[in-house]
């Protein structure tokens, strides 16, 4: 293992990942692990490597997606397909604390390397598997994409203005979410394990991740008979929560749904007369009225650009804020000062922005220990130290097993 991985001081330094996933939901969970230290090995296929390497915008051949979504990387080039090359991962598995995979369920189950197989190699495995639908169920052998699992769990039927038809965040939110909840079982798995010295199967479905952060959805509906509809940008049974249009055309978001706040908001704007109703002191009351008070919102904004709203909300302690875009978040001098606009430097010379790190740890942060890796630039390294000679690396090379 190279210096840069085994003198890491991170707060994950010395765990072991094997990561089999492609694309978004799996590598995203096992980038979050290496960005704090984790030695994570990245499985892909020879020739083509990872889908991620050419999705949107490309530079030098590559997409610069990569160099965020697999930065701290070591890159193993394996065809899973044939049995010498799963033999390799059954060796990394008994050395490894955890593996990642987002295949279709059953993948695994067909090159022998099945969570029942790996955790009798080595029992303290901890194996998150994510996928669009989980492991078991009806549903678990469909093809499943965060797009779909976006409107599965909830999400894309509320994302739309009324009477319009739903439109899609525009990332991957679902993968990203199931990503994040891979990362807390994970940890979770981890702390469990040093009682019981066992691992353990993380099994996340992407509808289920966001069915997860549907709030008051489900207990609306059972409680009620509430089925929740789209809103646009309002915050339905929270009052004020909206965008507001700007003299310039532009829209500050203004969130005034607090007591004391929704005071301070109408006295802000002139509307004392608001401020001081007994009837709408509490959020209950002013959801009844929510029509009337967007109104008077929206009358005020309309007369101001929108940095003379933000100037004088700020200066009443009101939560509010612009709509911003890639430009605006490059300029912010907050993003710079919490170190999310990261600079890395490139073989060619070049410089290139990436988010920071997330979250902020105190003692042991993030770092950016290496550019993501070319397809395969490791797979020696890796091999070696497995005690795998040059010789059948060479042989394995020849045949299409590694690359």
């Amino acid at each position: 293992m190279t210096a840069e991985f085994k003198h890491s001081l991170g707060a994950l330094a010395g765990l072991k990942v094997v990561e089999l996933g492609q694309l978004i939901a799996g590598p995203f969970a096992a980038k979050t692990l290496a960005d704090f230290g984790a030695d994570v090995i990245k499985i892909e296929p020879p020739g083509a490597g990872d889908p991620l390497r050419q999705w949107r915008l490309i530079k030098d051949g590559t997409s610069v997606w990569w160099q965020v979504q697999s930065r701290n990387k070591r890159s193993l080039a394996l065809d899973l397909r044939q049995s010498e090359a799963q033999a390799i991962v059954r060796k990394l598995v008994k050395e490894a604390d955890i593996l990642i995979e987002n295949f279709r369920p059953g993948a695994m189950e067909s090159w022998g390397l099945g969570p029942d197989a790996l955790l009798d190699l080595n029992p303290g495995l901890i194996m998150l598997r994510i996928s669009g639908y989980g492991q078991t169920g009806p549903y678990k052998d469909k093809p499943g994409f965060g797009v779909v699992a976006e409107a599965m769990g909830g999400l894309r039927h509320l994302s739309a203005e009324p009477g319009r038809l739903p439109v899609r965040v525009g990332v991957s939110i679902g993968d990203t979410l199931a990503s994040l909840h891979g990362v807390i079982g994970i940890l979770m798995a981890l702390h469990e394990k040093q009682r019981s010295g066992l691992g353990q199967v993380i099994d996340v479905a992407l509808y289920e991740a966001v069915f997860n952060c549907m709030e008051s959805l489900l207990p609306e509906y059972s409680a009620f008979g509430a089925v929740r509809g789209p809103a646009g940008s309002a915050l339905p049974g929270i009052a004020p929560s909206n965008a507001y249009l700007c003299k310039d055309g532009k829209c500050a978001l203004i969130a005034g749904n607090g007591d004391s706040i929704f005071r301070r908001l109408m006295a802000a704007i002139g509307r004392d007369d608001l401020a001081a109703d007994p009837t709408l002191a509490d959020n209950a009351g002013r959801v009844k009225r929510v029509e009337e008070i967007d109104a008077a919102i929206g009358a005020w904004t309309s007369k101001h650009n929108v940095t003379e709203v933000l100037a004088v909300l700020d200066q009443a302690a009101v939560p509010a804020g612009r709509i911003y875009t890639v430009e605006d978040i490059a300029a912010d001098p907050h993003y710079l000062a919490r170190g999310m606009l990261a600079d890395v430097s490139m073989s060619d010379g070049s410089v290139l922005k990436v988010p920071g790190m997330v979250p902020k740890l105190s003692r042991t942060p993030g770092q950016h220990r290496r550019n993501a890796p070319s397809l395969g630039q490791d797979t020696d390294a890796v091999l070696l130290d497995l005690g795998i000679t040059a010789d059948q690396i060479s042989e394995m090379r020849k045949r299409g097993i590694v690359g």
